[in-house]
């Protein structure tokens, strides 16, 4: 089955490459696509549509998920889209330029910065203050300074920011407290190590980092992201890092 399968496969890949190239997203697509993914509920939020690989679909980002759906608006693929040649996740080259161009819109203001002098790449960190896995990163912060590892936390409440009676959680209170604080960065690290901070409000962003973080998949902490958009996975040493720069070079393939 394997064998006829890859046969028909090499036969018709310049066929769909070359499809799937001439394929737009035309006003009736659009439509069409949309009303599709708004039959699943009208909580469903669409970021972009753009022609998928696969003649006649098209890929969809909603919701912190990726889907391909149909021209006629018909089917849906939800999983991994792999280039069988080079056994490379299309998905993950979709989520990484979405997610890079989506990070490039927060204010470096409105992060907690952590950078050393000339840093050899930077990471973006969506964070909770209580969770174990976040606090022991924030722990070896010093480690990655040295390694010129530059880390920018953004919030991300893993209580979310409301409970079901509609009222704040306790852990987004405290990030609010923490991103209002004078000091911030130091109001940062004492959550971190079990000192909640002294209670604060202010114009923050606490609650648009947290919304961000669901576009962007983020479904725990710490989320690890490069400059590229590629996402590192969770709890990562500052080895770890410097090994993946070696293999993604900034800049380069």
């Amino acid at each position: 089955m394997w064998k006829k399968l890859a046969l028909a496969f090499c036969l018709g890949a310049s066929a769909m490459a070359a499809q799937a190239a001439d394929t737009a997203v035309t006003p009736a697509v659009e439509k069409t696509v949309r009303a599709a993914i708004a039959s699943f509920g009208p909580g469903v939020h669409i970021e972009s549509i753009a022609a998928a690989p696969i003649p006649g679909f098209y890929r969809v980002i909603a919701s912190g998920q990726m889907v391909y759906v149909s021209a006629d608006g018909k089917y849906m693929l939800n999983g991994d889209l792999v280039d069988i040649a080079s056994r490379h996740s299309l998905n993950d080259d979709a989520w990484a330029g979405f997610r890079k161009a989506q990070l490039a819109t927060v204010p470096a203001a409105q992060r907690i910065v952590y950078a050393p002098a000339h840093p050899k790449t930077t990471l973006t960190v969506f964070t909770d203050v209580n969770c174990g896995f976040c606090r022991k990163l924030h722990e070896h912060i010093d480690d990655f300074m040295k390694a010129g590892i530059a880390v920018e936390y953004l919030a991300w409440p893993r209580e979310g920011v409301t409970t079901t009676a509609g009222r704040p959680t306790p852990t987004y209170t405290e990030m609010v407290s923490v991103w209002c604080a004078a000091d911030r960065k130091s109001a940062f690290t004492a959550a971190k190590q079990g000192t909640a901070p002294k209670a604060a409000t202010c114009n923050n962003p606490v609650k648009a980092q947290y919304e961000l973080g669901e576009r962007l998949g983020v479904n725990g902490t710490p989320a690890i992201f490069t400059p590229d958009g590629r996402q590192l996975g969770g709890y990562v040493t500052a080895a770890d890092v410097l090994d993946d720069l070696r293999k993604h070079p900034l800049g380069g393939s």
